[in-house]
C-alpha cells in the first residue's frame, strides 16, 4: 500500500493537537476525520482545525472504510477497549500510552493485531527522536564503559480540580501518565527487562500515587531509580552512569528539533548536540512505514506488554511495601 493513509482521530482530546501538525506535514498521511460522544461537538473541532469530516459517535468513525489509521488518545482506561474495536474493525492504530492496564489486555490486543493483520503500536513519542536514538548508540557503544545506573524524573504540578488522572480506577497516577518514560527509557538503555523492583508513593484523595519513588534492579547488574509525580515542579531528566562516565540528557522525554547531551569522561565534559525532527513526527512515520513497507513497529507490542509489566510490579511493590519480582507478571 503506497497510497496516503487516510487518519482518524478518536475524541477531541487536548494531546490531538501535538499530532494534527506532524500529520499534516507527512508526505503520506491525511487527517480525514475527526470522532466525538456528540455529532455537535466533532463539528465544531472539525471547523476549528479544518478537519473534512465529524462522527457523532467513535463506533461511526470505525465503520468509516475511508480511515486507515485511528489515532487514540482517550483515558487511560479507555485504551485497551477502543484499540480493540478499531482492530476489529480493520484499522490500524496508534494508541496513547499506556497501551493498557492490565497484561491480559494487551495480550488481547497481540492476538487481535496478529489475527487481524492491522498494526497496532503505542505512542511514546520519545523513542523514535534522534536525541533518543543517539543517546542508545553511545551506551551501546561504550561511551559510559559498562553500564552501572540510570537515574530519571518525569513530575509536574497537575493542578486542574477533578482532573481524570487523579482517580485510581481510570488508571490514573503519575506512574501510569510520567512514571512510564523514564521506566520505559531505562528499558530500552538496559535492553533488557528487571528482574526485581521496588515501589513507594504518596497517594491522593482519588486513591491514585501522586508521587511515586521507584527501583529496578536488572539481572546484569544495572540499577535504575526515578520518581514521578504531580506535586512537584516540572522536572525531567535523565542521568545515565558507567564505569568510566556518563551522559545527562537534560530534556529526554520532549527534546526539540535542536537538543544537547552532555557526555562526561574523567574530567572532561562534551555537549553533544543533536538535530532532530519535529517530536510527533517520528510516531506517525514509523506507522507509515509499518502499514506500506511492512516494517516493525519501533515499538513493538512485546515492548509496551513488559513496560505494563514493570509499571504493575512497582505498582504492587507500593502497595505491599516488599520488594516485586517480575516474574510473577510476565
Amino acid at each position: 500500500m503506497n497510497r496516503i493513509l487516510n487518519w482518524g482521530l478518536l475524541s477531541t482530546a487536548r494531546i490531538n493537537r501535538a499530532l494534527i501538525k506532524p500529520l499534516r506535514a507527512s508526505k503520506r498521511t491525511r487527517l480525514l476525520g475527526v470522532a466525538s460522544r456528540s455529532l455537535s461537538s466533532a463539528e465544531a473541532y472539525t471547523r476549528e482545525w479544518r478537519i473534512p469530516r465529524a462522527y457523532g459517535s467513535y463506533d461511526d468513525l470505525l465503520a468509516d472504510p475511508e480511515i486507515d489509521v485511528v489515532y487514540n488518545p482517550l483515558p487511560n482506561h479507555l485504551h485497551a477497549e477502543w484499540t480493540m474495536k478499531a482492530l476489529r474493525a480493520g484499522k490500524h492504530v496508534l494508541c496513547e500510552k499506556p497501551l493498557a492496564l492490565t497484561l491480559q489486555e494487551v495480550d488481547s490486543l497481540i492476538a487481535a493485531s496478529q489475527e487481524t493483520g492491522r498494526i497496532a503500536t503505542e505512542a511514546f513519542m520519545y523513542r523514535h527522536h534522534a536525541q533518543t536514538l543517539k543517546v542508545k548508540e553511545l551506551v551501546d557503544g561504550g561511551a559510559v564503559g559498562q553500564l552501572q545506573l540510570i537515574k530519571g524524573a518525569f513530575s509536574f504540578p497537575l493542578t486542574r480540580p477533578g482532573d481524570i488522572r487523579f482517580v485510581k480506577e481510570y488508571g490514573g497516577g503519575s506512574l501510569w501518565d510520567v512514571g512510564c518514560y523514564p521506566i520505559s527509557y531505562a528499558r530500552m538503555l538496559v535492553g533488557e527487562e528487571p528482574a526485581e523492583v521496588f515501589g513507594s508513593q504518596v497517594t491522593g484523595p482519588g486513591g491514585s500515587d501522586e508521587s511515586f519513588y521507584g527501583q529496578m534492579r536488572f539481572g546484569n547488574g544495572v540499577h535504575a531509580q526515578f520518581d514521578s509525580g504531580f506535586k512537584s515542579q516540572l522536572r525531567s531528566y535523565m542521568e545515565i552512569v558507567g564505569s568510566e562516565g556518563m551522559i545527562q540528557v537534560p530534556n529526554p522525554f520532549k527534546p526539540g528539533a535542536m537538543s544537547e547531551v552532555i557526555l562526561t569522561s574523567g574530567n572532561k565534559a562534551k555537549k553533544i548536540r543533536i538535530w532532530g525532527q519535529e517530536l510527533y513526527l517520528g510516531e506517525v512515520e514509523d506507522m507509515c512505514d509499518a502499514v506500506q513497507k511492512q516494517k516493525p513497529p519501533h515499538i513493538s507490542l512485546q515492548d509496551s506488554r513488559a513496560n505494563v509489566a514493570a509499571i504493575l510490579a512497582l505498582a504492587k511493590s507500593a502497595e505491599t511495601g516488599i520488594p516485586t519480582k517480575l516474574g510473577d507478571f510476565v
